[in-house]
């Protein structure tokens, strides 16, 4: 990210979703206004960005993994909110509009999103123009991560630490160094009212075929131009230690194949993409009272 600007990639993310909308059938995560908040129509949306076109090598896959892991948080989320969790951060928000089509309103669930400032400036900006209404149950949290510790600020902002949250931190972790991923997680398993995590990382590319290698090295290649390298790869079964040693528990591993089966039955877009994997884990809460129940395993 360029000091002071915009995330670049969060808009060309919003493009992807939107273009889901319009070309892939059938629709694996559906958003009313994903065309809506980045202010065009079919048209403009297709022609604005080069692999949400439908004829874009590479661009089906890209736009069903980002619907796919948005798809899977969200589900993620909905069991969270049966069992009683009511705040839900969301790290990282660039255009995410979970906030401003909340299901879950009626039922108390407040949303906090967090971002960084630059970024969040131009998110506010683009719901004004775009005519997407702020829930008064929607707090923003502008926070610098080069400066800023994200427990002070979730405080500042008014989550409590003794209520369970669920955070959804999506197209981020790639981005980051190790240190400050784990560093993140740290955060969250340390919140004493317990918490949940969905977030997306890359796995390393070693297992990748050639023209798998290919399509990545552009892609990287892509968001390095644009100021976001990728940074940060694991391997699942280290992943999983990783978060083990936090204290998380119940994590789930999915990679794109997984996704495509549990969603569509298999899809030979999410079948190529390999290297994307989005995990859910729980930390339970540090008294017995505040515990957040586990879901039950999954088949």
């Amino acid at each position: 990210m360029i000091e002071g600007q915009p995330s670049a990639t969060a808009f060309r993310v919003a493009m992807r979703r939107a273009a889901h909308q319009l070309l892939d059938k059938p629709l694996i995560f559906e958003d009313p206004l994903a065309l809506t908040i980045v202010g065009g129509d079919r048209g403009s949306v297709l022609a604005r960005d080069e692999l949400s076109r439908a004829d874009s090598p590479g661009g089906e896959t890209i736009r069903a993994f980002l619907a796919a892991r948005s798809r899977f948080a969200e589900d993620r989320l909905a069991a969270a909110v049966a069992r009683g969790v009511r705040h839900v951060v969301v790290l990282g928000a660039g255009l995410d509009t979970f906030a401003y089509r909340n299901p879950y309103a009626d039922k108390g669930v407040v949303v906090f999103e967090v971002d960084y400032p630059a970024t969040q400036v131009w998110k506010r900006e683009r719901l004004a123009a775009t005519g997407i209404a702020v829930p008064d149950n929607v707090t923003f949290v502008p926070v610098d991560f080069t400066t800023e510790h994200l427990d002070e600020k979730l405080l500042a902002a008014g989550l409590d630490p003794a209520v369970p949250v669920f955070f959804s931190w999506l197209g981020v972790a790639p981005y980051l160094t190790e240190a400050a991923i784990l560093s993140t997680l740290q955060i969250i398993a340390g919140r004493v009212g317990g918490a949940e995590v969905v977030f997306d990382y890359a796995e390393t590319p070693e297992k990748l075929g050639l023209l798998q290698r290919l399509a990545f090295t552009t892609l990287a290649g892509r968001t390095a131009s644009l100021g976001e390298p990728f940074v940060t790869f694991f391997r699942p079964d280290d992943l999983a230690g990783r978060l083990a040693a936090l204290g998380f528990s119940s994590i789930e591993d999915r990679s794109g194949p997984d996704l495509g089966q549990i969603y569509v039955g298999g899809s030979a877009a999410l079948d190529r993409a390999t290297i994307g994997h989005v995990v859910a884990a729980i930390k339970t809460a540090a008294t017995t009272d505040a515990e957040i129940p586990l879901p039950a395993t999954a088949a």
